[in-house]
């Protein structure tokens, strides 16, 4: 099974991040993953804006993946950081995220979420804890 099927299997009942908001899962290898969310009407704040949180869940989300690939038991994150870059009203965001340190107990990722022009619209790092 390559990393891209064992991530959906894995992460099929986060239904928050692929049922309720649309996340999809598009590639995955070793400490990283790359996922789109199609923008709704729902994602939308009262400015006519993709809300915030719609982009945090989707970078939040590409992170988990990226950082449970490998058998290295459950990584949970422990801080985020997001800084919000530029606007976008869509109509795809795309979030790819890279591990820039991989420790036993804590890693570091940094996630780039991007709209479908490429342009830069948040960057959020993220360190991650194994627990067991």
């Amino acid at each position: 099974m390559d990393y891209k099927q064992s991530a959906v299997l894995r992460f099929r009942d986060d239904l928050y991040a692929t049922e309720t908001t649309g996340i999809h899962i598009i590639d995955v290898a070793s400490h990283y993953a790359k996922c789109r969310l199609p923008v709704e009407q729902k994602h939308m704040n009262a400015a006519g804006y993709v809300m915030g949180g719609a982009i945090f869940t989707l970078a939040d989300f590409t992170f988990a993946i990226a950082a449970n690939t490998d058998d290295e038991g459950v990584t949970v994150s422990i801080t985020s950081n997001i800084s919000y870059i530029s606007a976008t009203r869509g109509p795809v965001l795309y979030a790819e995220a890279q591990c820039v340190e991989n420790k036993k107990k804590i890693c570091f990722y940094t996630v780039d979420v991007t709209d479908d022009k490429g342009n830069l619209v948040a960057e959020v790092s993220i360190t991650g804890y194994r627990p067991a």
